[in-house]
């Protein structure tokens, strides 16, 4: 068997993966139609002072399905609702995935599972409110972003002095309606 892309609708992902695996049971072609991967990773995203965990496609509008293609796995495939079209090849048939292209796929999806990706909803010169520390409450400007450490610098006025603050994400809110 080999890796196929497939070119879905956008968001259509997870209903087209199941339909296939659907189908492809009903019709008996399960040893025909291996895995069918959604590359993607968990995200924690900041949202009104709140912390949101979402899933977040590598590549939207992409499925990888793994199967020997044969008349009836591409008639079943083409034929999906959802599905625009295989990706690659000339004429009439599909190219399957280089080896070396599934495995850096592959170990990009290994590589962040079980870890959670932090989405930055902060940009330079942002103002925002610290809502969590010791400086709970102090409003201020982001200088600096640190995403691997996912720290902000973050400019404050202490005593009529602009002093720079390191907090963490969590600690700091868009939202100056929070108390």
């Amino acid at each position: 068997m080999e890796f196929y892309v497939l070119h879905v609708f956008t968001s259509q992902e997870g209903r087209v993966k199941e339909y296939i695996e659907r189908e492809a049971e009903r019709l008996g072609y399960s040893e025909l139609i291996g895995r069918i991967l959604i590359p993607s990773e968990e995200v924690v995203e900041m949202r009104d002072g709140r912390k949101r965990t979402k899933k977040r496609n590598f590549f939207p509008g992409y499925l990888l399905v793994e199967m020997e293609l044969t008349k009836e796995t591409k008639h079943l495939i083409s034929n999906t609702p959802g599905v625009i079209s295989f990706i690659g090849g000339t004429g009439t048939d599909p190219q399957p995935l280089q080896p070396q292209e599934v495995d850096r796929i592959l170990g990009r999806v290994e590589e962040t599972a079980g870890q959670t990706m932090m989405e930055v909803p902060f940009m330079v010169d942002d103002k925002v409110k610290i809502i969590d520390g010791p400086f709970k409450d102090f409003q201020g400007t982001i200088k600096e972003i640190n995403e691997e450490k996912r720290k902000l610098k973050v400019l404050v006025s202490i005593f009529g002095r602009e002093t720079p603050v390191e907090v963490d994400f969590l600690q700091v809110s868009t939202d100056f309606s929070e108390s």
